[in-house]
């Protein structure tokens, strides 16, 4: 028997170790913190191993092509594939942040949107039969998407919306910013929100493919919400502990064998949520 593996992206602080912790305690194989910062990464993992937990280092930056197509070679090479990834790097600017929206846009989407697909793209090949993808996503992309204009509401939401279709309205909707004419476009003043309609939709275009391609593989794939949480991103005032903002991360990437629901759904406290 090969030894199983989850992998944690943007996993040395916040949501992302916490989720790392839970997954050590509850998770039969090896955990990987991955990080940008070597350092940060192999501070984590020592934090752990004062509470007795074992996780294991990986170098990874999702905003990095080189990187995850390295990181993606180490674990076929190393484990045969991935039984576990849970897509967590993110970003936010902070609501007084001063930075100009158009540049919000950008950055926010580099990550939240385009790098999190890269990362897909190398690593959804790589889970094994039987695998569990879980990609960070938030109520803020609910509540944006029903801030769109209806068209867009529209194509958000429909079933036969591509990947191609969606990153080109990503794509679209970071132009329109840098020309100060997203509203002109039918989108909200959200860069954050937009990135998460964007991975949330995404999730859902992909695991239909996965449906299709793999239909005997037994692969769920799905969004969620961890909530509010306390953490350098969303402040101190959040209601949630990081633990508890794992909870439902960890319940959609320990879903029991032979499980085949939820699948490209969008989950928050461990209920499938309308989109």
């Amino acid at each position: 028997m090969s030894t199983k593996v989850a992998v944690v992206t943007g996993s040395n602080k916040g949501i992302g170790l916490a989720v790392v912790r839970a997954l050590c305690k509850q998770y039969k194989g090896d955990v990987y913190v991955t990080a940008r910062d070597v350092g940060r990464g192999e501070a984590a993992v020592e934090s752990l191993a004062s509470d007795g937990l074992k996780a294991m280092f990986h170098q990874l930056d999702i905003n990095d092509l080189n990187s995850i197509a390295t990181s993606a070679a180490y674990f076929k090479e190393k484990y045969g594939g991935v039984d576990v990834l849970i897509n967590n790097a993110g970003i936010a600017f902070k609501g007084a942040d001063t930075t100009p929206f158009a540049v919000q846009a950008e950055v926010t989407l580099k990550t939240n949107f385009f790098a999190t697909r890269d990362m897909l793209t190398h690593f959804l090949p790589l889970i094994k039969a039987g695998g569990r993808v879980v990609n960070v996503s938030s109520f803020v992309g609910s509540l944006t998407l029903k801030k769109c204009s209806p068209a867009l509401q529209q194509r958000f939401r429909s079933e036969d919306i591509t990947e191609e279709e969606l990153v080109g309205l990503m794509q679209q909707f970071v132009d329109q910013a840098k020309k100060g004419e997203q509203e002109k476009g039918g989108w909200p003043d959200s860069a954050y929100g937009t990135s998460k309609t964007g991975l949330t939709t995404l999730t859902m275009i992909q695991a239909r493919r996965m449906s299709k391609e793999r239909p005997h593989d037994g692969i769920l794939m799905n969004a969620c919400c961890p909530g509010w949480v306390r953490t350098d991103m969303a402040g101190d005032k959040a209601p949630k502990s990081p633990d508890e903002g794992a909870i439902t991360p960890v319940y959609l990437a320990l879903l029991p064998a032979g499980a085949t629901d939820p699948h490209g759904k969008f989950v928050s406290d461990k209920e499938v949520q309308p989109w």
